[in-house]
């Protein structure tokens, strides 16, 4: 079997369109702008052969109408997404339990479905590359150190959803689509001072982006370390949020809905 590259390949300002391919063939994970992907495919020799969307939001399915304009004259090429969302273009509608094989590159992903930042958000769950890593594509939901907004969904819905992708292996590497990472640092020392892992984290990484590198993707054991939105259970944090709110914490959802709307003003 062939080994898979995952590239995050910039767009916009801080966007990460993610290409998986086995040097031959590649799938691209929400495409929001068709320019850089085409920039870096044709830079490779790469023919791509799949779309994989997450939601809904023009950053993300921006760039798949020109894709297909440019790659399917030989060929279909699947637009996979959410089976909940509006979406132009797509060829399957996928949710929770739904497996996605792709043939070339070799590539299969169970969907699941993570509402919160949409209604409809999906992430896709590789469980092994060739080399036996698994992988997660999880859009705007779970960042490094961080997690989306909640445009449409629930605090409750975003809860959940992050505690279905917290509980993947150790191992499984976050491809999330967004360069967040400094700005989350940030907002995570605040709401967890003492978190040692942290502390060395934003050193780390502040490395990372002076070198013009993506700080991603990390681990979930990383990110169950450093994230403060998979640690709502913790004392530290709990008893930071109760100083910052002046008021007890009642249960692991007041919390993560305190800690949400604390980061949306920090």
């Amino acid at each position: 079997m062939k080994t898979l590259e995952y590239v995050p390949v910039p767009a916009f300002e801080d966007n990460y369109i993610w290409v998986v391919s086995d040097g031959q063939d590649a799938v691209v994970v929400d495409p929001g702008d068709a320019a850089p992907v085409e920039a870096y495919l044709t830079k490779r020799g790469w023919r791509l052969t799949a779309i994989l969307l997450t939601h809904h939001h023009h950053d993300h399915v921006g760039g798949v109408a020109k894709l297909l304009v440019s790659h399917s004259a030989d060929r279909e090429i699947p637009v996979i997404g959410p089976a909940g969302e509006a979406i132009d273009h797509l060829t399957r509608r996928v949710k929770q339990g739904d497996r996605v094989t792709i043939a070339s590159p070799a590539m299969s992903c169970s969907v699941i479905d993570v509402p919160g930042h949409t209604a409809g958000h999906i992430a896709y769950f590789q469980e092994a590359d060739p080399h036996g890593t698994p992988h997660v594509f999880c859009g705007d939901t779970l960042f490094a150190s961080g997690c989306g907004r909640l445009f449409e969904g629930t605090a409750a819905q975003m809860l959940s959803s992050l505690d279905l992708l917290a509980a993947l292996p150790d191992a499984t590497l976050v491809h999330c689509a967004h360069e967040y990472t400094l700005s989350n640092i940030r907002f995570a020392r605040a709401a967890e001072p003492t978190n040692a892992a942290l502390a060395a984290w934003q050193a780390k990484a502040q490395q990372i982006r002076t070198a013009n590198q993506p700080t991603v993707p990390t681990t979930l054991a990383h990110e169950r370390a450093v994230n403060p939105f998979l640690r709502v259970d913790t004392g530290d944090l709990q008893a930071t949020l109760a100083a910052q709110f002046k008021r007890p914490i009642r249960d692991r959802l007041d919390a993560f809905t305190l800690l949400r709307g604390w980061k949306d003003k920090f």
